[in-house]
């Protein structure tokens, strides 16, 4: 699949999605864009940023449960609901 402007931001990688909010944002800041190109952008901007959040608290969440062992090495995962 290619990550292009078109395609629908939940089917994005978190790489992805950031290379594209960048472009966004780059074309926002040259404020060489029309008034209604520069709508659309700052709504396609909004998601990619709520949705490159949304995958990188995902992963901080997944590493909090990674447990090690006395050596320092992964030994298992701990679910994070536990006290």
């Amino acid at each position: 699949m290619s990550d292009t402007p078109d395609t629908p931001v939940e089917d994005m990688t978190f790489e992805a999605a950031m290379a594209e909010l960048e472009t966004v944002v780059g074309r926002l800041e040259a404020g060489e864009v029309a008034l209604d190109e520069s709508i659309s952008l700052y709504e396609r901007g909004a998601l990619l940023k709520a949705h490159c959040e949304a995958r990188l608290k995902s992963a901080e969440e997944k590493v909090a449960t990674i447990t090690l062992d006395e050596t320092g090495q992964p030994k298992g995962t701990v679910s994070t609901d536990a006290t």
